[in-house]
């Protein structure tokens, strides 16, 4: 009789045609394996009630509830997302501990004839194995921290990086905000933490220890996101290269990477109001009024030199303890051709 066979979290990223998360929709979203695709044998409000059963009248009422549940939906996806796969497809099928939910999923597919795998352990087993990596592969790599005060290029410069093939791990795009108060992306929100942790796992998994990677200097919170102790330690006590770039430059880019607030300066007031208590309140009632008076420039430029770059100066000196001995890369102007050129230069300097 066909029977599907169990593995462990090692062997869980190669050979298989596709990865079934059956899990809730809202588990799912929480985080999930490597491009696992999402076929829920109990929907959020299902898996609700069936807790609520088996805490209020009993287990076996639960299960038994449950299973009527799992195998209805079981059947809708059988015919609705699996019925044109041949004989040779080879799915893994995991759930919240490796338990009923996938036992079942599981246990049909290979009576239908597919060679099926269960994930042993289930999510729970992928987490630990993605805890365990963010603690270990940190270590193994060497960072070089591109630091600067707001608005010298950092991001730019990561970009340019990477274009010419260096091995570059952008917090802020895996976060999905720019790391400020001002940072929150426009009709964006931030991942869950537990989706942050397994993007960043996954790029740090990537990289070749041979080769250095090359990091924005970050705080410890990303937005609401937090970066894991291991990498954060790790970035701390790394050897940075310090950009300097002309301040009108850097007003220019700051207006240009945050024009939605330009088009929307209540937002930007909004946020602005959020600095209550770390200056007069004259100094916030005058930067609002020029957000409102669309005085782009100055505002910039004094959000800049009486808030960014004196924070940055504490942050930067104490944070960092290689800081003294960073490598200082001068940037006139913030033009493609520009850091396309001081990548190359440290490309060249690094290899």
């Amino acid at each position: 009789m066909p029977t599907f066979k169990t593995i462990e979290i090692t062997q869980a990223f190669h050979g298989f045609d596709a990865v079934l998360d059956v899990r809730s929709p809202a588990e799912y979203a929480d985080d999930h394996f490597p491009g696992a695709i999402s076929v829920p044998v109990l929907s959020d409000e299902q898996r609700a009630h069936i807790g609520t059963v088996y805490k209020q009248v009993s287990p076996f009422e639960a299960k038994k509830q449950g299973a009527a549940l799992i195998a209805r939906n079981i059947a809708r996806h059988v015919e609705a997302r699996f019925s044109n796969h041949t004989t040779h497809w080879h799915p893994l099928v995991y759930c919240w501990r490796g338990g009923m939910r996938s036992g079942a999923m599981a246990h049909v597919l290979a009576q239908i004839g597919w060679k099926t795998s269960q994930l042993e352990g289930g999510y729970k087993s992928y987490r630990r194995h993605v805890l365990a990596g963010l603690e270990a592969l940190p270590t193994s790599l060497e960072f070089c921290v591109i630091t600067g005060p707001t608005g010298s290029g950092k991001t730019r410069l990561l970009h340019a990086l990477a274009a010419e093939g260096a091995q570059v791990l952008d917090l802020e795009k895996l976060a999905q905000h720019r790391g400020s108060l001002l940072g929150k992306l426009p009709g964006q929100s931030q991942p869950s933490q537990k989706t942050f942790e397994t993007l960043l796992w996954q790029a740090l998994h990537s990289f070749k220890p041979s080769r250095r990677v090359y990091i924005e200097a970050e705080s410890r919170k990303v937005g609401e996101l937090y970066v894991p102790d291991a990498l954060h330690a790790r970035m701390r006590a790394s050897g940075c290269v310090r950009i300097e770039t002309d301040l009108h430059a850097r007003v220019d880019q700051l207006m240009y990477d945050y024009a939605h607030f330009l088009r929307d300066p209540v937002l930007l007031v909004e946020r602005l109001a959020m600095l209550k208590g770390l200056y007069p309140q004259a100094v916030i009632n005058r930067w609002c009024d020029m957000a409102r008076q669309n005085e782009w420039e100055p505002l910039v430029e004094a959000l800049l030199v009486q808030h960014y770059d004196p924070a940055y100066s504490r942050s930067s000196g104490s944070g960092f303890g290689q800081m003294q001995h960073a490598q200082c890369v001068q940037l006139g102007a913030l033009d493609p051709e520009t850091l396309q050129q001081a990548a190359k230069n440290l490309v060249g300097e690094h290899s």
